[in-house]
């Protein structure tokens, strides 16, 4: 019993002289800057005066897009889409299925009747 109480007796002191050492002291690290203190000041200042520094991004209105189709046109793709007698159906709607479209786009026989040609299913 007198040994385990030895040997924990140096384990600890052992643990104690170890964790007593301190790190050294470096002194004052200096700063390393291509600006100078007049160069820093100024552009603080900018930035502090900056109109709507801290807005966040959409809080502005709407923020313009690069148009790259006219208007009128985007309106007919998504006009004859949203017509489109298959437009919800697609080829894993059904268990060895395929989408085979026989009907005529509403959009299609429009036309064909201003044409005046009649508007026939496939």
């Amino acid at each position: 019993m007198k040994t385990s109480h030895i040997l924990a007796a140096a384990a600890l002191t052992l643990l104690a002289a170890t964790g007593a050492q301190a790190e050294t002291y470096q002194g004052v690290n200096t700063a390393v800057s291509t600006k100078s203190r007049d160069e820093v000041n100024a552009e603080a200042v900018r930035a502090a005066a900056a109109p709507n520094q801290n807005v966040t991004r959409g809080s502005r209105g709407p923020e313009t897009v690069a148009v790259s189709k006219e208007r009128s046109l985007v309106e007919a793709e998504a006009v004859r889409t949203s017509y489109a007698p298959d437009q919800n159906v697609t080829s894993g709607s059904r268990v060895n299925s395929k989408v085979v479209s026989t009907m005529v786009n509403p959009m299609d026989a429009r036309v064909q009747a201003q044409q005046g040609t009649g508007a026939t299913a496939k």
